[in-house]
């Protein structure tokens, strides 16, 4: 599918592989974009053209977004839309570069605490609660709704801010008229704890929770199978609550084994993945034993649910986003995405599958076998001191981004007529000021190095890659 604009860059309908090649040689139009590839018409207006409706169906997730553009009960585009997932990350590193700055005895620095401004009321403007947009009255008050809706996270900003992101990147490729989209609420307390035959929820607590763990796991050690001789039994937590590095566990049901007290005092708080490494470099049979059963065990661990507070949280505000653009908005669940998935269209489980099923539209057959990869990667970062393990200061940046009139993340054509990487390339560049390039694939990798005399700009940066691959067939 190839995208295609009037003269006015005005969206309009999109046009087969062999109907851009016509209408670029017939001198009818002007390539726009590299990719997604786009075209622009110079002989059509959208005043004098004739638009069919568009319908774009949503199926919001955490780390990927599933998409489909259905045009009279036809899909013709299938988009998987990938997330940033390091905003966490980036947020706690410069966090604690922050914070060890502020706690070196090299100058005085007042604790950020001391010297921020009090948050206002979303309400009545007033001071807020210390963590929180609303005062003490408001939180309680007709502004709660409000205050949960608006008090979002950066991470999970950034999540709702790069789906509304590709939504306005869509409608200025293609004529949408209304959109589809899943709002799923997950039931977190449910989803800790299935019920179990025997015993309820409620009733484990202290000896019900031994005797339930000791009939699971059929009174023997989960590590070594009963192979160390040792017949006293304790609870084990698989991921440690006080470990020595890592994640910390909890006191889940799904996080406690039973475990010999031989196993328990070999394992200790060690992460398993630590512990099964040590394993396997062991000559022993009983820790060969060991390796193979605590890599059985994690695989029935239950996941953490960050994912599903995730989407919970920012639901309403991605549901609030869509109807502010003014197109019709279609509200789906889940339950229904599922039933449409796999019993009216036979669809196998995948994102883009999933955002076909949404919403109470009809489908009647999908035009297409490819699926379009959308890849937010961001425009790099704006720390001028990189740093080292530490936290102190070993290389500095110059304050700009472009040399030689390219930048990270532009789309460049390479052209090496010699050498151990001749031929032609194409792919994103990480720049330098010595004029020294690298040219990387969709994925990062590195592909080849060149210089700036080689390079032909093909399309600047926008912070997202793109990608196709082919989508998995029906079942």
């Amino acid at each position: 599918m190839v995208y295609v604009l009037d003269r006015r860059k005005n969206p309009m309908m999109p046009c087969t592989e062999k109907r851009a090649r016509l209408l670029l040689g017939r001198n009818r139009a002007v390539i726009h974009r590299m990719v997604p590839f786009t075209i622009r018409l110079k002989d059509r207006a959208i005043e004098t053209s004739e638009v069919q409706p568009i319908r774009l169906k949503l199926d919001p997730g955490t780390e990927f977004t599933g998409a489909a553009v259905v045009r009279d009960a036809a899909v013709i585009g299938l988009y998987e839309v990938h997330h940033r997932t390091d905003i966490k990350k980036r947020l706690d590193k410069r966090r604690i570069l922050r914070r060890s700055r502020r706690s070196r005895k090299t100058r005085h620095r007042e604790p950020r605490y001391l010297n921020r401004r009090p948050a206002r009321c979303l309400g009545c403007g007033k001071n807020a609660q210390h963590g929180s947009k609303a005062c003490r009255h408001c939180l309680v008050g007709e502004f709660d709704s409000l205050w949960r809706v608006e008090a979002l996270p950066p991470s999970l900003r950034a999540l709702v801010d790069q789906q509304m992101q590709w939504v306005k990147g869509m409608r200025k490729h293609l004529p949408v008229s209304s959109i589809s989209v899943e709002v799923a609420k997950f039931d977190t307390r449910t989803m800790k704890e299935a019920a179990s035959a025997g015993y309820s929820p409620a009733t484990r607590g202290g000896h019900a929770i031994r005797e339930y763990l000791l009939n699971v796991f059929d009174r023997t050690c989960v590590y070594c199978q009963g192979h160390s001789g040792d017949p006293i039994l304790n609870i084990d937590h698989v991921i440690p609550v006080h470990p020595n590095r890592g994640p910390r566990g909890s006191n889940r049901l799904s996080n406690l084994v039973v475990a010999c007290v031989q196993c328990n005092k070999a394992k200790g708080n060690r992460q398993p993945l630590v512990w099964v490494t040590q394993l396997k470099t062991s000559g022993r049979f009983l820790d060969a034993i060991r390796a193979l059963n605590v890599t059985r065990v994690m695989a029935h661990v239950e996941r953490p649910l960050h994912n599903a507070t995730a989407m919970n949280m920012t639901r309403l505000r991605l549901l609030q986003e869509l109807r502010a653009t003014g197109l019709e908005v279609e509200v789906g669940c889940g339950a229904d995405t599922k039933f449409n998935r796999v019993h009216l269209l036979c669809l196998p489980k995948t994102h883009y599958y999933d955002a076909v099923a949404v919403g109470n539209t009809p489908i009647e057959r999908i035009c297409t076998n490819v699926v379009e990869l959308h890849s937010a990667v961001g425009r790099g970062n704006r720390q001028i001191a990189g740093v080292d393990r530490h936290g102190f200061p070993w290389r500095w940046r110059r304050r700009k981004k472009q040399y030689f009139g390219f930048q990270t993340g532009d789309l460049v054509q390479v052209d090496l007529v010699a050498g151990k990487y001749q031929g032609r390339w194409r792919g994103r560049i990480a720049v330098r000021a010595s004029g020294s390039f690298d040219l990387k694939d969709e994925l990062g990798h590195r592909l080849c190095p060149c210089s700036y005399r080689h390079c032909r700009l093909l399309q600047r940066g926008s912070g997202w890659d793109y990608a196709v691959r082919p989508a998995k067939p029906k079942k």
